[in-house]
Protein backbone atom coordinates (compact mmCIF):
# COMPACT_ATOMS: atom_id res chain seq x y z
CA UNK A 1 0.00 0.00 0.00
CA UNK A 2 2.68 2.14 0.76
CA UNK A 3 4.40 1.65 -2.52
CA UNK A 4 1.68 2.88 -4.03
CA UNK A 5 1.29 6.12 -2.37
CA UNK A 6 5.31 6.37 -3.03
CA UNK A 7 4.20 5.74 -7.23
CA UNK A 8 1.75 8.61 -6.60
CA UNK A 9 3.83 11.07 -5.11
CA UNK A 10 7.09 10.32 -7.82
CA UNK A 11 4.86 10.27 -10.86
CA UNK A 12 3.22 13.79 -9.39
CA UNK A 13 7.11 15.19 -8.95
CA UNK A 14 8.58 13.73 -12.58
CA UNK A 15 5.26 15.60 -14.21
CA UNK A 16 5.80 18.80 -11.96
CA UNK A 17 9.56 19.16 -13.18
CA UNK A 18 7.66 18.31 -16.83
CA UNK A 19 5.35 21.23 -16.72
CA UNK A 20 8.06 23.74 -15.95
CA UNK A 21 10.25 23.07 -18.41
CA UNK A 22 7.68 22.43 -20.94
CA UNK A 23 7.97 18.69 -21.52
CA UNK A 24 4.82 16.25 -21.76
CA UNK A 25 3.97 15.47 -18.00
CA UNK A 26 2.69 11.94 -18.41
CA UNK A 27 6.14 10.32 -20.53
CA UNK A 28 8.03 11.77 -17.52
CA UNK A 29 5.48 10.94 -14.97
CA UNK A 30 6.29 6.75 -16.29
CA UNK A 31 9.64 7.42 -16.20
CA UNK A 32 9.45 8.14 -12.60
CA UNK A 33 7.30 4.42 -12.22
CA UNK A 34 9.89 2.70 -14.43
CA UNK A 35 12.69 4.02 -12.22
CA UNK A 36 10.80 3.32 -9.10
CA UNK A 37 9.54 -0.13 -9.93
CA UNK A 38 12.47 -0.83 -11.67
CA UNK A 39 14.58 -0.26 -8.57
CA UNK A 40 12.58 -2.64 -6.70
CA UNK A 41 12.82 -5.59 -9.02
CA UNK A 42 16.67 -4.78 -8.96
CA UNK A 43 16.74 -4.58 -4.98
CA UNK A 44 14.77 -7.87 -4.69
CA UNK A 45 16.25 -9.91 -7.01
CA UNK A 46 19.62 -9.19 -5.56
CA UNK A 47 18.23 -9.72 -1.98
CA UNK A 48 17.14 -12.78 -3.52
CA UNK A 49 19.95 -14.37 -4.86
CA UNK A 50 21.98 -13.54 -1.93
CA UNK A 51 19.70 -15.27 0.35
CA UNK A 52 19.69 -18.02 -1.61
CA UNK A 53 23.65 -18.27 -1.95
CA UNK A 54 23.84 -17.51 1.79
CA UNK A 55 20.74 -19.73 3.15
CA UNK A 56 18.92 -21.94 0.67
CA UNK A 57 16.47 -23.19 3.16
CA UNK A 58 15.76 -19.90 4.09
CA UNK A 59 14.04 -18.95 0.84
CA UNK A 60 11.30 -21.62 1.75
CA UNK A 61 10.00 -19.76 4.98
CA UNK A 62 9.58 -16.11 2.56
CA UNK A 63 6.69 -14.51 3.84
CA UNK A 64 5.58 -11.65 1.69
CA UNK A 65 3.17 -9.59 4.00
CA UNK A 66 3.88 -7.35 6.86
CA UNK A 67 6.46 -4.70 6.68
CA UNK A 68 10.43 -5.53 7.24
CA UNK A 69 13.89 -4.27 7.40
CA UNK A 70 14.12 -5.60 3.48
CA UNK A 71 10.98 -3.54 2.65
CA UNK A 72 11.95 -0.40 4.16
CA UNK A 73 15.63 -0.42 2.93
CA UNK A 74 13.93 -0.62 -0.49
CA UNK A 75 12.22 1.79 -0.20
CA UNK A 76 14.66 3.82 0.69
CA UNK A 77 16.81 3.19 -1.98
CA UNK A 78 13.93 3.11 -4.45
CA UNK A 79 13.28 6.80 -3.31
CA UNK A 80 16.64 7.73 -3.55
CA UNK A 81 17.20 6.46 -6.82
CA UNK A 82 13.91 8.80 -8.27
CA UNK A 83 15.31 11.96 -6.56
CA UNK A 84 18.61 11.49 -7.84
CA UNK A 85 17.24 10.65 -11.40
CA UNK A 86 14.99 13.66 -11.26
CA UNK A 87 18.31 16.30 -9.82
CA UNK A 88 19.92 14.59 -13.18
CA UNK A 89 17.00 15.43 -15.70
CA UNK A 90 16.82 19.50 -14.27
CA UNK A 91 20.08 19.63 -14.56
CA UNK A 92 19.58 18.46 -17.98
CA UNK A 93 16.61 20.56 -18.95
CA UNK A 94 18.18 23.65 -17.09
CA UNK A 95 20.66 23.28 -19.20
CA UNK A 96 19.01 22.91 -22.66
CA UNK A 97 17.11 26.04 -21.58
CA UNK A 98 20.90 27.88 -21.74
CA UNK A 99 21.56 26.43 -24.51
CA UNK A 100 18.52 27.61 -26.69
CA UNK A 101 18.51 31.56 -27.39
CA UNK A 102 15.85 31.16 -29.35
CA UNK A 103 13.14 31.73 -27.05
CA UNK A 104 14.66 35.43 -26.15
CA UNK A 105 15.15 36.33 -30.06
CA UNK A 106 11.89 34.94 -30.92
CA UNK A 107 10.65 37.32 -28.26
CA UNK A 108 12.31 40.45 -29.73
CA UNK A 109 9.39 41.12 -32.54
CA UNK A 110 6.96 40.70 -29.85
CA UNK A 111 7.41 44.00 -27.94
CA UNK A 112 5.35 47.18 -29.40
CA UNK A 113 7.07 50.15 -29.02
Amino acid sequence: MLSIFILIGAYRYYAQLAEKFGKTKWHYGLLAIGVYLGTQLFFGFSYGIYKGITDPNALDNVDYTGYSIVNIVSWIISIAAVYGVYQLLEKKFVKEQVNKPSMEIEKIGDQEV
